[in-house]
């Protein structure tokens, strides 16, 4: 039964917002519809044109990598990435002559591959979709992100992987060094997912420019957006032309259609691609207002039994500002897959109880992230903590779990005002009240 937070004694005297707060929506400037008014003007409405030339040049300068692929999402780019890695690695096949018949099998089949557990499933679905295995990897408490520890304990354990796919959560950089020197020591390839670290430095170089192949998204909740879109960032020439022609459904250089490689649907619209374009000169703006919200948040719940997600060694662009309540300070609560139940409790709070407060008053939030390893499609998979690859069961060895069940996503929003913000940071004490 869901609580009535509206005639609940603790929020007495508030009423909920006429105009919904959103956790993180779409902030538009105008200048992109002009790129997406011309490329309609021009008759420029295919997966070729200017805004898909200005937008690879924009994001290859700005990352600090030689070449940047538009495509129509993030996970094309993870999935043309994995493709390009298993080829350099396995010399596997790119066609549709697989190892396990016609049609089946994929460019990883049969082998495994070390992701981030802690992450929406879009990093790791591409895996799977080439015959691959994840095995997960768990989070530390510094940055949310891949334990180093736990990736060298699960080199010992599967000394045959060769590719790693590193997630940095929430815009918080990972511990990028760390990672790099364990992938270098194990000859293994690094695919940097930065779809949500778009515009995070670490140590002065943008996170997506660090590993063998990056990421960026352009997903309508992300720094900027282009309703969709993404990015694959390489520093080769081949792998650069490779993903184009994978993305434009493998066409060869003749006067007919010739097909002599499996390809696929990814090239992005010039039209999205004007959205991104108009979007690109805010994305400073957009990183400055969202840690002017990170900052509004760790001073207005400093006194509670919580704290903000972390900010690592990089200089975060705070897509999303995140709580974790203190364990002492949680209520009794209990989650099946789909749902969860909890006590009230004096000083107490949970996830569940804040996120249906904050809805009852006309306010988005969202849970974080449920691990990988928790996931019925992947319950059977292999799971790496900083302790060793036995699954524990209790939380303190399993770093994502934990962050998973004290945790939540705070509206983040770029246009959220201050007394918005404040209303959230009031809701919020209430349920501890």
């Amino acid at each position: 039964m869901v609580q009535d937070y509206i005639n609940d004694l603790r929020f007495k005297d508030l009423k909920p917002l006429k105009e919904k707060v959103w956790l993180a929506s779409p902030t538009m400037h105008g200048k992109e519809l002009e790129f997406m008014t011309e490329a309609y003007k021009t008759n420029w409405m295919t997966t070729l044109g200017e805004n898909i030339d200005c937008i690879e040049k924009l994001a290859s300068s700005f990352m600090g990598v030689k070449h940047a692929v538009a495509l129509t999402c993030g996970t094309a780019a993870i999935h043309l990435a994995v493709k390009l890695a298993a080829e350099r690695l396995y010399n596997a096949s790119t066609g549709i002559s697989t190892p396990n018949g016609l049609g089946t099998g994929g460019a990883l089949f049969g082998k495994r591959v070390f992701c981030s557990d802690l992450t929406f499933d879009a990093t790791v679905n591409p895996v799977v979709y080439e015959g691959g295995e994840p095995v997960f990897i768990d989070s530390e408490y510094d940055t949310w992100n891949m334990d180093p520890e736990a990736l060298e304990k699960a080199f010992r354990l599967y000394p045959d992987v060769k590719l790693v796919i590193l997630v940095h959560l929430y815009g918080i950089a990972a511990k990028i060094d760390e990672i790099r020197e364990i992938c270098k020591k194990n000859d293994a390839i690094l695919i940097e997912d930065a779809a949500e670290s778009l515009g995070t430095l670490y140590k002065g170089q943008q996170t997506g420019s660090f590993g063998d192949y990056g990421i960026i998204s352009f997903n309508g909740n992300k720094i900027i957006t282009g309703s969709s879109g993404g990015m694959l960032l390489v520093d080769d020439e081949y792998s650069a032309n490779k993903a184009r022609k994978w993305s434009t459904q493998s066409r060869e250089p003749a006067p007919w259609y010739q097909h002599e490689e499996l390809g696929y649907n990814y090239r992005v619209s010039n039209v999205v691609a004007g959205v991104v374009r108009g979007q690109w000169e805010f994305m400073g703006e957009h990183i400055e207002r969202k840690t002017e919200i990170y900052q509004r948040y760790k001073k207005g719940l400093s006194d509670l039994p919580v704290c903000v997600n972390p900010e690592g060694e990089g200089i975060s662009n705070h897509w999303l500002s995140c709580l974790l309540i203190h364990k002492e300070a949680m209520c009794e609560t209990e989650r099946s897959d789909c749902s969860a139940t909890y006590i009230t409790s004096s000083g107490k709070s949970c996830p569940t109880e804040i996120l249906e407060a904050l809805e009852a008053f006309h306010i988005e939030g969202r849970p974080i992230w449920k691990p990988m390893h928790l996931q019925n499609i992947y319950r059977n998979h292999g799971f790496v903590t900083a302790k060793g690859g036995k699954r524990q069961k209790g939380n303190e060895a399993n770093v994502g779990a934990d962050i998973f069940a004290r945790g939540l996503c705070l509206p983040s929003d770029v246009k959220m005002t201050g007394a918005e913000q404040d209303f959230v940071i009031e809701i919020i004490r209430r349920c501890f009240a």
